[in-house]
């Protein structure tokens, strides 16, 4: 059985042969193999580590301890607790923006340099040499992001954003919060990015930030934990929770200086539990980012941020830019909108298939992760830097007030190997920061900056590279890599539409990304307000919106998002807003009678049975019984049983304890830590004798659904208020009859764990039992 008393019955079980490889599997399943049971293993894919899952406790444990503790709490206390929770949400705002800025200075100043010296063996026509500087420095830069994470954080690898949604969603991602994690995702992105692979540092941003809230909460690493008495407050999951929410939010406003859209994000996409106070806490932290990068640039634009540019911070500002649209330019918008959604469903489906090849060579070893990184990082810098000689040299037009040619770091028209009074639109593009390039491709009043070849080049160019580059073992993000690939369809689009309609080829490029993003992410909300504030023009409010609704609606008619395609390949068990139209015509009842007996405990319980409960099941949690097994006291959780039996918190006769004998033993901060190690627990024999009382520890209040609730109205409760457990009661208790059915957890509310335990169940047609 698993951690929450689901059985689990292994293929081994039967052909005695030993069990497989759990991520080897076919192309349609998820990456890790599922039984044919109720529920399955609770093992998914935590970054590159396949990690045992389990679930978080959201629900608040109202024992009598706890009920004590809330009653004699001062007013000092509860507002020493408030300003507490808005002190870490100021420092998480505050750290995250110090770290953004850091990277970001980084990543300018290495991919910088890097870029100065190819530019000088270019101007020398010494080409082979600088290939050779080019790919050496790119190598170097992905050996050292990918060795950090293969030796030291798999859980650093890829973007962390779908396990932090699934952690807020109530799932428990083993070290995927932790300080070597935060360390190797900061040097890792930086290596990563500056090596000019196609990948972005927004979702690692997401998931620094998200850190950086988890070690706040905790008082820091596992190993090195402050003691602070005021941290006690946030000895949970609740609180948890919410900083985490902060951290994400603050993590997209430090990627795109956009506070509004980063709030909106943790709202839309990320967290599945959200609350007025919430919303206020998580705009504090990410008004408290923009303020440090604000700060900075200020700093920066002194010129003591070495090559620190204006890419260094994203910020497309076409404000300057006069938006005017027609009637007739409704097409064009609408046309950008279902090419976005088209092309996003496609490469979410693309995108899947190559996860799980990666996914076959990644288990074969470290070695393999590395070669796989190297190997991108070598194909992406001879296509950058070999491409560029397919290009035409074009004229520079006198009537534009930028420089051209330039040679440096940064430029809207490089030189490459062009003459002077030439510049090269694909080296423009390739050889430079991708928070550069995009810009390049934004740039306004250029219509005739990029040939349509180029472009063409350039879309096809990132739409492999987009394909082949997230997955391998570094930190990656999916934002940029969306952006370059749409911004490239756009920009075409208005390169053929530029005679027939009054909108800017570069506002075309930006509604070319946001659709993209759209159709992959199929976000709105939240992708529209950061595309204003990365803008900075209100006026493409409506189209932006319009194109926005679009891709999304054409999206979804295809395939799920791109986060929840990779939540499903991790096998992490992500609970959905909206149940299955065939779970009403399932009960509860029907679930809890495939399911094992109830394990239950009296109200005063022999310690023999308790120690039996725990060393014969993994179960999170049992119902306390009473009046001969007959009445429902409530639910105990594992963890109490076992700081019971460490304590030996035993009683020599049967009976009630006083309200004052448990105070002495336990205090609720130590009941909030999690300590389910059952194994150091030594119990003799005559201790085996004695009773324990069990009241004062048992949840009175936990939440029950009657046996003839449908499945998907429990899941609806269930997800809604962030359960680990769902006591099922019947509806009608006969004489004799135990007041608990069963109970029901996360997996067994999971659609594809019903399935497979009620193969019978047509989903497609009527959706009842056959």
């Amino acid at each position: 059985m698993d951690e929450d008393g689901n059985l689990q019955i292994s293929n081994s079980n039967y052909n005695g042969e030993e069990e497989a490889d759990p991520e080897n599997n076919t192309m349609n399943q998820p990456l890790l193999k599922r039984h044919r049971t109720l529920s399955s293993t609770p093992l998914a894919l935590v970054g590159t580590k396949v990690s045992h899952i389990e679930s978080l406790d959201y629900e608040i444990n109202e024992n009598d301890l706890f009920k004590h503790d809330w009653r004699s709490r001062s007013k000092a206390q509860v507002l020493q607790y408030i300003f507490a929770k808005w002190t870490l949400a100021f420092l998480v705002g505050l750290l995250t923006g110090l770290i953004a800025t850091l990277i970001n200075l980084a990543v300018e100043n290495i991919a910088g340099y890097k870029l100065l010296a190819v530019g000088h063996y270019i101007s020398q026509d010494r080409y082979v040499t600088g290939l050779l500087v080019f790919t050496g420095a790119n190598l170097g830069l992905t050996l050292v992001a990918t060795v950090l994470v293969v030796v030291f954080a798999p859980t650093a690898a890829g973007p962390g954003i779908p396990e932090i949604k699934a952690y807020l969603n109530g799932i428990d991602t083993p070290n995927m919060f932790g300080a070597t994690t935060m360390i190797v995702k900061i040097v890792g992105s930086i290596g990563a990015v500056a090596a000019g692979l196609d990948l972005g540092k927004e979702g690692p941003l997401v998931h620094i930030g998200s850190c950086i809230a988890s070690l706040l909460g905790q008082g820091g690493p596992d190993n090195h934990r402050i003691k602070w008495r005021w941290l006690r407050y946030f000895n949970n999951d609740r609180d948890r929770r919410d900083l985490i929410t902060c951290g994400s939010a603050s993590g997209v406003c430090a990627a795109f200086r956009s506070p509004v859209g980063g709030v909106l994000f943790a709202l839309e996409e990320v967290a599945t539990w959200w609350r007025s106070a919430l919303l206020w806490r998580t705009f504090f932290s990410t008004a408290v980012v923009v303020v440090v990068l604000r700060a900075f640039i200020e700093i920066c634009n002194s010129g003591k941020c070495g090559l620190f540019g204006k890419g260094g911070l994203i910020m497309f500002d076409v404000s300057h830019v006069e938006v005017r649209y027609h009637a007739v330019d409704i097409i064009p918008v609408t046309l950008i909108g279902v090419i976005g959604g088209i092309l996003g469903s496609l490469y979410n489906h693309l995108l899947h298939k190559v996860l799980r090849l990666y996914n076959l060579i990644n288990q074969k070893g470290k070695i393999h992760k590395v070669l796989l990184s190297l190997s991108v990082s070598l194909f992406t810098s001879l296509c950058l830097y070999g491409l560029p000689f397919l290009a035409e040299c074009k004229p520079c037009n006198p009537s534009i007030d930028e420089a051209c040619p330039t040679n440096g770091r940064s430029g809207n028209f490089k030189q490459f190997n062009c003459p002077n009074g030439y510049y090269n639109d694909l080296a423009t593009l390739f050889l430079t920061t991708n928070d550069d390039a995009v810009r390049n491709v934004f740039s306004s009043n250029t219509p005739n900056e990029f040939g349509m070849v180029s472009l063409w080049i350039y879309f096809g160019l990132y739409c492999i590279l987009g394909l082949i580059t997230f997955g391998i073992a570094t930190p990656s993000g999916l934002f940029l890599p969306i952006i370059l690939m749409g911004s490239a369809y756009g920009r075409m689009l208005g390169t053929v539409m530029g005679p027939y309609t009054k909108i800017d080829q570069g506002l075309y490029a930006v509604l070319g990304a946001a659709s993209l993003m759209a159709g992959s992410m199929r976000m709105t909300v939240s992708l529209c307000v950061i595309f204003l504030e990365l803008t900075n023009n209100l006026l493409l409010l409506p189209i932006t919106m319009f194109v926005l609704l679009i891709a999304k609606t054409v999206g979804d008619s295809f395939n799920l998002s791109i986060y929840e395609i990779i939540l499903h390949l991790k096998g992490l068990p992500f609970l959905e807003a909206n149940p299955e139209p065939w779970m009403r015509n399932l009960t509860v009842g029907e679930l809890g009678d495939a399911k094992p007996p109830v394990v239950t405990l009296s109200g005063v319980e022999k310690v023999a049975n308790i120690v039996d409960a725990l060393r014969n099941t993994t179960h999170n949690a049992f119902p306390v019984l009473d009046g001969d097994a007959t009445e429902l006291h409530g639910l105990i959780l594992r963890a109490h049983l076992v700081k019971v039996l460490k304590k030996r918190w035993f009683l020599n006769e049967k009976r009630r304890t006083e309200d004052w004998e448990v105070r002495e033993k336990f205090t609720p901060v130590e009941l909030a830590e999690r300590e389910d190690n059952f194994d150091d627990v030594g119990i003799t024999s005559s201790e085996m004798q004695m009773y324990v009382d069990l009241h004062p520890l048992t949840n009175t209040t936990p939440y029950t659904v009657v046996q003839s609730m449908s499945v998907a109205k429990a899941l609806v409760l269930f997800r809604s208020v962030g359960l680990r457990h769902l006591l099922i009661v019947p509806k009608i208790q006969a004489s004799g009859m135990s007041p608990v059915i069963g109970i029901l957890t996360r997996q067994d509310l999971r659609a594809y764990n019903i399935l497979q335990a009620f193969p019978h169940l047509d989903k497609h047609k009527s959706g009842k039992l056959r």
